[in-house]
């Protein structure tokens, strides 16, 4: 067997695991080093085939903190084991780890023959990945600083993507662009995104909302302002609020088991499962209370990420998950203080315009989560469910990609959609002002005429000619072109300056 670390634990436990993207395999190389998507490891520094412990430590110590491999591993090492190495390094860091660790996981106590004397160490190397304050076990003197807690915990790797767009800082760029414009401007800006942002998150889901459901979903974004804290009871208001099918609304968190399909016949078209129904209660509850605290504690996009994606992959209801998954993004802005006056990034417009990288980010946990269940068709729409792998693959998952898709929607939905909506509005008054101060027309022809010109790359269609041909005269068709396409040259011209 050439795995190494984690990846030997997976093999020789058969444990419930998501696939490494970096695992350790033998290499005829002399020193540890990655080799593209693969750990190289010399075999000398190889801990034997029959040593769990050692594959443990060798993995804490180069491959990071993967906790739900570790929360089936090592309840399968004796705690005698672990409480003999530990007395022959009494300080050393990953021995220590491990020991707390088991600890949690099992209840059962790993005995010291002597106390830790060392400064705390981080469970999560906070180079290596986004962490929080975190919770001190001062027996082991580990320091808990993970984005979650031990029944339910995400982790975020800090990568090269990562890095540059939490540097790029988002969320200050979007206050100053909001800041930067006239106040009338803002106002018909943000009317914009609270539109788009419910249309967009409806279409994602190929509905298109009637006129009252856009109203009652504008209304919802518009009360994450309130920073309510997540509850059950509030969530299911949400989810009230968001549906319009009585028979879909729901009272609690789901007590069936939910499944998406791609609408191929037979068990083969059920796509993913999110976990058993009291597996999601309990989960549900642990990401509420992240949710609530993460926020302020953490980069307010990284944790919004957790929260969403962390909603939808647990689908606590059986229908309005994934609209209810998007607002929770502004939720959880909105609780951070990182949008004020109402301010709104229209994220869902940004997903909508990717919408294959949305569902690859979705399908790095779904599909191969899906590997462990047992679905058995019995008829059309029916199905039965058996889950044989462990739930520890449902309360420690790797949010890495997740949250580098939501901070790259957030500079989308800002550089790109509101941006474009600010410069369509800015070509739109100043044709208006020029037609207006030279022509009299009636101001909804006139409101008409140039929205559908700018729109239509600065050309007034036969069409619209011939619809306002008895009410705008011949020569104000050309000049309403003449100037747009003027202001949407300046503008081309501007963007390729910046």
């Amino acid at each position: 067997m050439d795995a190494v670390g984690y990846s030997f634990l997976i093999q020789k436990l058969s444990l419930t695991a998501v696939p490494l993207r970096r695992p350790a395999i033998i290499k005829p190389v002399t020193r540890l080093e990655p080799i593209g998507h693969t750990l190289a490891v010399p075999a000398s520094i190889t801990p034997a085939s029959d040593d769990l412990l050692g594959h443990v430590l060798f993995a804490l110590k180069h491959e990071g903190i993967n906790l739900s491999i570790l929360a089936q591993a090592l309840p399968q090492i004796p705690a005698a084991a672990l409480e003999q190495s530990h007395q022959q390094a009494p300080n050393g860091i990953y021995i220590r780890k491990a020991c707390y660790l088991r600890e949690a996981f099992t209840g059962e106590e790993v005995k010291q023959h002597a106390p830790v004397r060392t400064p705390y160490v981080p469970l999560f190397d906070p180079e290596r990945y986004i962490t929080r304050p975190g919770e001190r076990n001062a027996k082991w003197r580990v320091d808990f600083n993970g984005l979650g807690d031990l029944t339910y915990c995400a982790t975020v790797e800090r990568t090269p993507e990562i890095l540059a767009l939490l540097d790029h800082d988002i969320l200050m760029k979007a206050r100053a662009f909001i800041a930067a414009l006239p106040p009338i401007m803002m106002d018909r800006a943000l009317n914009w995104a609270y539109l788009h942002e419910t249309k967009d998150s409806f279409a994602i889901e190929r509905e298109s909302p009637s006129e009252d459901k856009s109203r009652r979903f504008i209304q919802l974004l518009r009360q994450a302002h309130q920073r309510q804290p997540l509850s059950e009871d509030y969530l299911v208001g949400l989810q009230n609020a968001t549906v319009s099918n009585p028979f879909d609304l729901a009272a609690a968190f789901r007590h069936e088991q939910n499944y998406l399909s791609d609408g191929t016949p037979g068990a083969t078209g059920v796509t993913f499962l999110p976990p058993p129904p009291d597996l999601c209660r309990e989960l549900m509850e642990s990401l509420m209370h992240f949710a609530n605290d993460a926020p302020t504690q953490v980069d307010p996009l990284v944790a919004a990420g957790i929260i969403s994606f962390g909603f939808v992959l647990l689908h606590p209801f059986m229908d309005g998950n994934g609209r209810l998954s998007r607002f929770l993004i502004h939720q959880a802005l909105c609780r951070a203080g990182a949008l004020e006056d109402g301010l709104l990034l229209p994220m869902s417009v940004a997903m909508k315009s990717q919408e294959l990288r949305y569902l690859e980010a979705l399908q790095t946990f779904s599909r191969p989560v899906r590997e462990f269940w047992d679905v058995r068709w019995i008829d059309f729409g029916q199905y039965s469910f058996e889950f044989r792998g462990s739930e520890a693959v449902y309360r420690y998952w790797d949010a890495t990609p997740c949250v580098a898709f939501t901070l790259d929607m957030a500079k989308i939905a800002l550089e790109v959609e509101l941006q474009k909506e600010a410069d369509f509005l800015a070509c739109y008054d100043a044709v208006y002002r020029a037609v207006n101060e030279r022509y009299d027309v009636r101001g909804s022809d006139l409101a008409n005429l140039v929205m559908m010109c700018l729109t239509n790359d600065g050309i007034v269609s036969k069409n619209r000619r011939k619809q306002y041909l008895y009410s705008v005269p011949e020569e104000v068709f050309e000049f309403i072109e003449q100037k747009s396409q003027q202001m949407l040259a300046a503008q081309r011209t501007e963007t390729e300056q910046e």
